[in-house]
């Protein structure tokens, strides 16, 4: 360890940040630099980021940014994808602030957490819909574009006072994107989709925007969210209308706006539930909840509120 470095990181957390990257493999990014590449000169390049981060002078590169198709061709979805150097400087900061946070988080948030699944939230999903009648089906509008940092920057500061990890944190935030036709610009929100510390920051923000607001207001309405994703589950049509109202007033004060199209109270119509109502399904993960036709255990037909892969899903994978 250098004493004469203002932050103290270690070569060993750059190592094993490198290793990570390297597991789970990826595109390159603005510096076109793959990963065969980046390891020609393997012992060099870890020493410069480790040497840059630990003096405070890492200054991230231009992310790059890549439209992908969204699944059956609803439009794309912006990808920012950082060089290779880069996921390894961030890897390093996830891999500080995940501990601290991953604790505080809530037991029905789901997406990019160490050790919890899509599956569980489809799972979890599946027997509410079979204990509440109703649905709130939640869009929040370009989510990862819209996180405003100063409100960002203060959730992070709730759990760390780690100089760098602030420090390093704020400038990715802050970081340049290179669009497809090389014209350069500079974001005053969000976070792109597709870095590596984007995740973690994502939960953090709605942790406090969304799951810890639900806690205090709304502790009878139980829901499941993989990141931006979010199905709440309430006993009357009415709960959910009064969900949906201060649900908009709660992401305006944190800058966010629900999708006034895609946010939809849905009916969860089965064999023993009479109601009717317009809407009786939802999409969430890729599979349609909707009334279908089951079959008891004592081989006797009805109808259940029970999901399958989406009409989308399945046609991304026919694609």
């Amino acid at each position: 360890m250098d004493k004469a470095k203002p932050f103290c990181i270690s070569k060993r957390e750059v190592w094993e940040a490198y290793r990570q990257v390297k597991a789970n493999r990826g595109a390159a990014g603005v510096d076109g630099q793959s990963m065969k590449e980046f390891e020609a000169d393997l012992k060099n390049n870890l020493y410069r980021i480790w040497n840059r981060m630990s003096s405070g002078s890492y200054m991230p590169p231009p992310v790059l940014r890549v439209d992908i198709p969204k699944a059956g061709g609803a439009g794309t979805r912006p990808l920012g994808i950082p060089t290779i150097s880069d996921r390894i400087a961030q890897t390093v900061v996830k891999r500080y602030l995940e501990p601290l946070v991953e604790p505080v988080f809530h037991g029905d948030s789901y997406g990019y957490r160490p050790g919890r699944s899509a599956h569980q939230a489809l799972n979890v999903t599946r027997q509410r819909c079979w204990e509440y009648e109703w649905v709130l089906d939640l869009d929040i509008k370009n989510f990862f574009g819209s996180i405003d940092w100063e409100l960002m920057m203060r959730a992070v500061r709730c759990h760390t006072a780690c100089a760098w990890v602030l420090l390093y944190i704020e400038r990715w935030l802050k970081a340049p994107v290179q669009m497809p036709d090389g014209a350069v610009e500079y974001p005053d929100k969000g976070t792109p989709q597709g870095g590596v510390v984007s995740p973690v920051l994502a939960n953090l923000f709605l942790h406090y925007a969304f799951d810890r607001w639900m806690q205090k207001h709304h502790p009878d309405v139980p829901f499941a969210r993989y990141a931006d994703d979010v199905i709440c589950h309430c006993k009357s049509e009415a709960q959910a209308r009064l969900l949906k109202q201060g649900l908009e007033t709660r992401l305006a004060e944190c800058k966010l706006d629900l999708h006034p199209e895609k946010t939809k109270i849905v009916y969860c119509k089965q064999a023993n539930r009479h109601a009717s109502y317009p809407l009786c399904q939802f999409d969430f993960l890729g599979y349609t909840f909707r009334p279908r036709s089951v079959r008891s255990r004592v081989g006797k037909l009805s109808v259940g509120f029970v999901p399958a892969v989406s009409n989308k899903a399945a046609k991304a994978m026919r694609q």
